[in-house]
């Protein structure tokens, strides 16, 4: 009797614990359900609200648009004083800037994707909806410039002293090869990331995109080239040491880039010179000494690049070296190096005109106040 009578309170429990469990289950499927249905709820109102927004962002900058274009017409025809055309442009300026720094920029139409990034990406957006996460995709495109500027010391420092200490003068394949690698890893992951920063807006040039590209290739195609130690691999690999050694001269370039250009940069942001997106380069310096500093090391630099490069044709032209991976990194080298001057001198010829614009604004507001006091006596 005992027995039987502590079987039955077993099994009640286990019953009681069974509808408990099967209690908890049904709940956890239904309160899945609700919030799955929130969820849903959610993402269509947000997505209603989301094209409302678009439609209001892009209706207000074709707007802006077209009253800048009315004033440029007015002031052409001489119906609309300089001076208040001036003090619209400057407001219109502002609302348009508001529009494209605030979080309504995220409803603007983005820059095209470009092949490159469906290449690597595929059919995906890499527009960031939120200007934090646009801003921290940036600081983390000059974190890796600032790594890999160090890194460009570094690696081709190291192979041109153990060349010297340990490998008696010739260098041997695989490190080389090793470098070359790191250095296609390196442009791939530059290109990747300025294509996505020019998707959130940032005002990268077309042409340093382009660089990298001839970059990655002139780094792909370095790693087919034999590299053979012979009694005559020194006159074979000048073109290797003149490389490292201008390996080594862009690490330095980069560095003072990174130290100066991004402190520059702030205190345009800060006087609405430059959008929170932009980023800087070599060139783009805007302090005299900076300028002093850093344009010889630029042109220097891109000489020896081009010097290389004419250097790897004449050994392929003298038949000492003959593998046509020289032939097109010779002529990958002075194509970059011409277009690196064309753009630093593009760049130093705009920063003059606009020099010159503010001087002559600003001798003319010095006029117009003047004016009133010669006036007056």
């Amino acid at each position: 009797m005992g027995d039987s009578a502590t079987t039955t309170t077993g099994g009640d429990k286990d019953s009681d614990n069974n509808r408990e469990v099967c209690s908890e289950v049904n709940r956890i499927i239904e309160e899945s359900k609700e919030l799955q249905e929130s969820a849903s709820n959610l993402i269509s109102k947000n997505s209603i609200e989301e094209a409302s927004l678009r439609q209001r962002a892009l209706a207000l900058d074709s707007n802006i648009k077209i009253v800048k274009s009315f004033i440029s017409s007015e002031l052409k025809k001489g119906a609309l004083d300089s001076k208040h055309a001036d003090k619209l442009g400057e407001d219109l300026s502002r609302a348009s800037y508001t529009l494209s720094e605030g979080d309504a920029a995220t409803f603007l139409p983005c820059k095209s994707h470009g092949r490159f990034l469906r290449m690597f990406l595929g059919p995906i957006n890499v527009r960031a909806n939120r200007k934090d996460v646009q801003l921290k995709v940036k600081e983390e495109y000059y974190s890796f410039r600032d790594r890999t500027a160090y890194l460009f010391l570094i690696f081709p420092s190291l192979l041109l002293g153990l060349r010297s200490w340990l490998w008696d003068g010739c260098f041997p394949a695989l490190p080389v090869q090793l470098y070359q690698a790191w250095l296609l890893f390196l442009y791939t992951g530059l290109a990747l990331r300025e294509n996505i920063l020019r998707v959130n807006g940032s005002d990268i040039r077309p042409w340093w995109i382009y660089h990298h590209y001839c970059a990655m290739a002139m780094a792909l195609i370095s790693l087919t080239w034999e590299i053979e130690r012979q009694p005559d691999c020194a006159q074979k690999q000048k073109g290797i040491q003149l490389f490292l050694r201008w390996a080594i001269m862009q690490g330095v370039a980069m560095l003072l880039q990174n130290r100066y250009q991004r402190q520059r940069l702030y205190t345009r942001i800060a006087l609405g010179k430059a959008r929170r997106m932009d980023v800087v380069w070599g060139e783009t310096a805007g302090v005299k000494g900076q300028l002093w500093l850093l344009l010889p090391i630029l042109f220097v630099l891109q000489a020896f690049e081009a010097y290389v490069g004419v250097l790897l044709l004449q050994t392929a032209v003298a038949g000492v070296i003959s593998e046509w991976q020289v032939i097109t990194c010779g002529i990958l080298l002075i194509t970059m190096a011409v277009g690196n001057f064309a753009n630093t001198v593009q760049t130093l010829v705009l920063k003059s005109q606009f020099k010159a614009k503010m001087k002559k604004g600003k001798s003319r507001n010095d006029l117009t106040q003047v004016s009133p006091t010669l006036k007056d006596q």
